[in-house]
């Protein structure tokens, strides 16, 4: 798939090296194709990180594919350069009266918290609001999905007696659904969280659809009864070695963690961790880009309808 992303994107250099294939806005601007648009609102405090992950996990369809990077006005984090959010990034103030076909909201370490006391709750749920009638389709990660889940349908977090921390099996329901189409019947994904939803108020909404479960790690993948919505309780968009990262960084500020579950070779920390769920996070991101989103999307369009 060709991604036009920012020609100075620090993370150009990566995706280039490993063929994935990159489009500068020239030749972009010559081709006679209707790109989709998508937006990925980046809450992450290592955002160069997440946007590579993003843009590797979307690259692999032939659509082409316009990002727009967002950020919050009302938080700036301190583990990216003021310089870099901008130079790449906007705010909901800037494309508050133009559409995106797709959206994609990550997760956030702000778990712990009460959703009313996280500080840019406000313009969150403004975007949650602005993205019902200017976007096709929005994928929500990990806290950004239980975040929407509270907001849309007042379905409430559980706090686990310990983070939920590995790579986890899970099972596929609801075959026949697109966004499940070429799964295997079993498929791993690793999670990184504190909280989770509560399953039963899940189950019971008449508007959600589960469609991958697993013992250990609970729902996995939800889906809105038209498509608009997307919930993804883990984090099929990690790299090999985030959870390492994530586990060494937590032993460095002395926070209680377990090895993550599943993980490294014989749990021993000095091997390397096999990758084991990136083809079916490749179809995932594929199946919500050509299912939900392109196809979904008029050639031309200023405002959806209110879903």
């Amino acid at each position: 798939m060709p991604i036009r992303t920012p020609i100075d994107l620090p993370a150009n250099e990566i995706l280039l090296e490993e063929n994935i294939f990159l489009m500068d806005e020239d030749r972009a601007i010559h081709q006679d194709i209707r790109p989709i648009k998508i937006g990925i609102l980046n809450l992450m405090p290592l955002k160069e990180d997440t946007e590579l992950a993003l843009l590797r996990a979307m690259s692999n369809t032939p659509l082409q594919i316009d990002i727009t990077f967002l950020c919050t006005a009302s938080h700036t984090g301190t583990h990216t350069s003021k310089s870099h959010l901008n130079q790449f990034y906007q705010t909901i103030d800037d494309i508050e009266d133009s559409t995106l076909d797709g959206l994609v909201i990550t997760g956030a370490p702000v778990e712990l918290m009460e959703f009313e006391e996280v500080d840019y709750w406000q313009e969150f749920t403004r975007i949650l609001d602005w993205a019902k009638t200017n976007v096709t389709s929005t994928l929500f990660l990990c806290w950004g999905a239980q975040a929407a889940m509270y907001y849309y349908y007042d379905i409430q977090k559980v706090t686990l007696d310990k983070k939920l921390f590995g790579v986890f099996p899970h099972k596929v329901l609801h075959r026949k659904i697109p966004l499940v189409r070429g799964f295997d019947d079993f498929f791993l994904a690793p999670h990184s969280r504190n909280t989770e939803v509560d399953d039963e108020a899940v189950r019971r909404n008449e508007n959600l659809i589960v469609l991958a479960e697993s013992k250990e790690a609970g729902i996995f993948l939800c889906i809105s009864q038209d498509g608009s919505e997307i919930y993804v309780m883990g984090h099929p968009e990690y790299d090999r070695m985030t959870l390492d990262k994530e586990y060494r960084r937590d032993l460095a500020k002395g926070i209680p963690i377990d090895l993550p579950v599943n993980y490294y070779p014989n749990d021993d920390v000095n091997e390397r961790p096999p990758l084991s769920w990136r083809g079916h996070a490749n179809t995932l991101y594929t199946n919500w880009l050509n299912y939900y989103v392109y196809q979904n999307t008029p050639y031309e369009w200023n405002k959806i309808s209110e879903k």
